[in-house]
């Protein structure tokens, strides 16, 4: 069973940065696993729960930050389909499509929208800068997460 644990975390870490798979949630249900493979003594209710809100967290981060960076640049609604486009799309052309597809995706929205070269390429820097924002607090956040359940395990 800890392999399992082991493999779902291990999974999840990929993920934070993989949009195909879904990191933190993958982290999360591995932790949780593993905290029940040991009866919940070393690794604690109250340590699960914590871990459950740090997971809520990461999520609301990796949602709130591409929106916030699209909202202070003015992004059309247009832009913000393109970057959920990019995104997608991004999946299937490896890790420079995930990193850059969103950021084409909502230039063309907002070039769409708005007919403006220039507020297109501001409005797609700021959205993805937005989504890497929130990518990198989600790997922060998971990896915090584990070392929590490691020090619980261990301690």
């Amino acid at each position: 069973m800890w392999v399992i644990s082991a493999v779902l975390v291990l999974a999840g870490l990929a993920g934070t940065v993989l949009p195909l798979l879904p990191g933190t949630l993958l982290v999360w249900a591995g932790l949780i696993l593993g905290a029940w493979i040991d009866d919940f003594t070393r690794v604690s209710g109250l340590t699960v729960v914590f871990l459950t809100l740090l997971a809520a967290l990461a999520w609301v981060f990796e949602f709130v930050a591409g929106l916030m960076g699209a909202k202070r640049a003015g992004a059309s609604k247009l832009a913000l389909i393109g970057a959920a486009v990019g995104t997608i799309l991004g999946i299937f052309m490896g890790l420079v499509g995930v990193l850059f597809m969103p950021l084409v995706g909502a230039a063309i929205g907002e070039y769409w929208a708005q007919k403006d070269q220039q507020r297109a390429a501001k409005v797609a820097f700021a959205t993805w800068l937005g989504l890497l924002v929130g990518m990198v607090a989600k790997v922060v956040i998971s990896f915090v997460m584990v070392g929590i359940f490691l020090i619980a395990l261990w301690i």
